[in-house]
């Protein structure tokens, strides 16, 4: 089979895994408990019990609440397929407008942490495997293991402790600095502009304010920092731990044994031919990290009240949100889903000896 029709096998696959996660996901809430008409009904707890169910019937009527389950499922898979997500129970917001606004947050802190955390982790991975037995691979074993099992709660607290609080040199909390969001003076102005001249020549001409520019990257960049940070000291050790285990079996191999008896540098044998070969699990796990990316970092989010989407998550899980938390959980597994099919493709480029049946 060609790459062609693997590809487009996979997407019809794809497309019938897609429908199968969005049944799945509506009877996962349906069958969870409480009710997510019980936040707004507690406006009028003082009213009579009639009163009280007129107003619930009514709220569940506008939800279509009280409709037959299979009318429900098929609204739903409308509307999830054609990225309709509706609004928000509590804020009346666009379900989407909101995501849109969220989605650049979490990919920032997200991707950004991922790419940190594997980059470091996969180079660190392969000098312990080039000083393996000793000390060093003693030391960063114990670290990773530790490191990985820290609650990222209690390492944010660490750094808001040390960096906010006692030496003052980070900004503790959200995306950008507070006076941004307070006044529309605050915030940075354009740092380009444009300008068309026509005459007997058409002239552009672009300028950039470098000032405007570097206060805008500074302001999202200090309020980073921490959250990055955690995020990375977080995952960092695991991918040490991934690349040690990978790259051990394939040391072993015979054909690392004959490139060391034709006398090529022991980087070369590391990096170019073990790493390249023990890369397959490591692929698939860097698929499946950044196919959750969407999830968010709940806790971090929560702790340092960034606006991404994993504090929203917590938010609709405080109020019984079900609206949001359907959506992007079906937006959560389209992105793991994409995300395999990238990482099938890879194993293809990296390995020559698959072959896709």
């Amino acid at each position: 089979m060609g790459l062609r029709s693997f590809i487009i096998k996979r997407v019809i696959y794809s497309f019938i895994i897609i429908i199968i996660v969005i049944v799945i996901n509506y009877f996962i809430f349906i069958r969870m408990p409480g009710d997510p008409t019980a936040f707004l009904m507690a406006a009028w707890s003082k009213e009579s019990p009639q009163q009280r169910e007129a107003r619930e019937k009514a709220l569940k009527d506008m939800w279509g609440l009280n409709d037959p389950i299979e009318v429900q499922m098929a609204k739903y898979i409308r509307n999830l397929l054609t990225f309709n997500f509706g609004i928000e129970i509590a804020g009346r917001r666009s379900i989407s407008d909101v995501m849109l606004q969220k989605i650049p947050y979490t990919l920032l802190l997200l991707g950004l942490s991922e790419v940190l955390a594997i980059t470091i982790g996969v180079l660190w991975g392969v000098q312990v495997i080039k000083r393996r037995g000793g000390i060093f691979d003693s030391f960063t074993v114990t670290t990773s293991l530790i490191l990985n099992s820290l609650p990222t709660f209690w390492i944010g607290l660490i750094f808001l402790w040390i960096f906010v609080s006692a030496l003052g040199w980070l900004p503790g909390a959200r995306a950008f600095p507070d006076e941004w969001a307070y006044t529309a003076v605050g915030w940075p102005k354009p740092f380009f502009s444009t300008s068309f001249h026509s005459g007997n020549a058409l002239i552009f001409e672009f300028s950039i304010d470098s000032n405007e520019l570097f206060r805008l990257i500074s302001g999202y960049l200090s309020h980073l920092i921490l959250p990055l940070l955690t995020l990375t000291i977080f995952n960092f050790g695991g991918w040490i731990l991934l690349t040690r285990a990978a790259m051990l079996d394939t040391i072993t191999e015979d054909y690392i044994i004959t490139a060391k008896a034709k006398g090529l540098a022991e980087d070369v044998i590391l990096y170019k031919h073990a790493l390249k070969n023990a890369s397959l699990p490591i692929i698939t796990s860097a698929a499946l990290a950044f196919g959750f990316i969407l999830s968010g970092a709940i806790i971090t989010e929560t702790v340092f009240s960034y606006p991404g989407i994993g504090g929203w998550i917590w938010e609709a899980i405080n109020i019984r949100d079900y609206t949001v938390l359907m959506a992007v959980f079906y937006l959560i597994s389209i992105c793991v889903i994409v995300a395999n099919i990238i990482a099938d493709l890879l194993y293809g480029l990296l390995d020559p000896r698959i072959r896709y049946g």
